[in-house]
């Protein structure tokens, strides 16, 4: 049973909690923007919601022969 409970927990984080994380350190990243332009930290902040997103987002399905 203990199998059964990390699996879920897994799912969870992975389908709940890192989309939020996600939209949050953006929207964080677009109020900082506003108010004193972009900057290193702001910069690396959209790079790290990228990186996250391409890791546990939806994967892009790929055409087989185009």
């Amino acid at each position: 049973m203990p199998f059964f409970y990390n699996l879920v927990r897994r799912f969870i984080i992975a389908a709940i909690v890192v989309p939020l994380v996600v939209a949050g350190v953006r929207k964080v990243t677009d109020v900082v923007e506003q108010r004193r332009g972009p900057s290193r930290g702001t910069h690396l902040l959209r790079r790290g919601a990228d990186t996250a997103e391409s890791i546990f987002g939806d994967r892009k399905r790929r055409r087989r022969f185009a």
